[in-house]
């Protein structure tokens, strides 16, 4: 792999010059990814480890509320959540995020005051990206001028499986301005390429690429709304590619799993592939995420059997 920064535009000037450097990259043995993927899932780790990896799970999280019946009550509820995900104990951290609709957005900044959490929202026609660009950069503009430091687009994986990748990176492009542009320091951008629909691991890794060439701050798996959601194979994927294209190009982008992730031992499981695939540069929230609504509850069980030798129970949270 030899691209460079300098060399990113020769890449994206045409059609046919994206569509021979993503169709160039390396094919990704499915074999081989599945079996270190299930290889890396059996690996133990020592108390403190685990006790430590569960605190970092926890400070990954964008804690999760996307759906249709969600109210401002719910969201401040969350808030106070994401600040404080166990009242009872100071030392546990706060997550690294909310994620709500752009409607909701102005609430969820209220709601966390001037703690530095972010404040991620949904955006360009979620889940399906399928609407006219105007439309998803009216979504961005909106999230982003009521407080979102943090956008998570969809691509439309339908022109990417027409081959239409031209199309699909200049809407990242066009996204990515957007969120500079939209007022403050700008939006964080990561693009959800809903790998569920992308049918096999190469079209994963072309995709990443294809996110990473139009500026991408993180590529993330899933909406949640589509099965297979997360899974430790595509996230490997993900991580190889992120990794290989610091190493060319030398920009640092982050990986967020979303979808499915519901227990502390599946979220030890992706940090384990985290360190391994990618490095420990990654085991940061700033580069890695957890897109998650039910998975902080289980860290939070957990984290207070292991402080206290008993297990709580579910009642001892709160239900999102």
């Amino acid at each position: 792999m030899t691209t460079t920064l300098d060399a990113v535009a020769d890449v994206t000037a045409s059609e046919e010059s994206l569509r021979r450097f993503l169709y160039g990259l390396p094919g990704v043995d499915q074999v081989g990814a599945e079996a270190r993927a299930a290889t890396l899932a059996t690996r133990s780790i020592k108390t403190t480890a685990k006790a430590y990896a569960i605190d970092l799970a926890i400070s990954m999280i964008d804690l999760t509320t996307l759906e249709g019946a969600d109210t401002p009550g719910k969201v401040r509820a969350l808030a106070a959540k994401a600040l404080r995900p166990d009242p009872t104990d100071p030392t546990c951290p706060p997550v690294a995020a909310l994620c709500v609709y752009p409607d909701l957005v102005a609430t969820a900044r209220a709601a966390l005051g001037g703690a530095p959490l972010h404040v991620a929202s949904v955006a360009t026609a979620f889940p399906s990206g399928r609407a006219s660009l105007d439309l998803k950069l009216h979504d961005v503009a909106d999230a982003v001028s009521a407080g979102a430091d943090e956008v998570d687009m969809v691509i439309d994986r339908g022109a990417f499986l027409s081959g239409r990748l031209q199309q699909v990176h200049d809407d990242i492009v066009a996204v990515k301005q957007a969120c500079a542009s939209s007022g403050g320091q700008g939006a964080h951008l990561k693009v959800i390429l809903e790998t569920g629909e992308l049918q096999t691991y190469d079209n994963v890794r072309r995709a990443c690429w294809l996110a990473m060439l139009a500026g991408a701050d993180f590529v993330k798996t899933s909406t949640g709304k589509v099965q297979p959601a997360a899974t430790l194979p595509v996230t490997l994927v993900m991580l190889e590619a992120v990794r290989d294209f610091r190493a060319a190009t030398g920009r640092q982008v982050g990986v967020k799993a979303a979808g499915g992730i519901r227990t502390a031992k599946d979220a030890v499981r992706y940090l384990v592939v985290v360190n391994e695939v990618a490095g420990d540069d990654w085991l940061d929230a700033a580069w890695f995420r957890f897109g998650a609504s039910g998975l902080l509850n289980d860290l939070l069980m957990q984290r207070q059997r292991m402080s206290t030798g008993a297990y709580s129970g579910p009642d001892h949270v709160t239900l999102d």
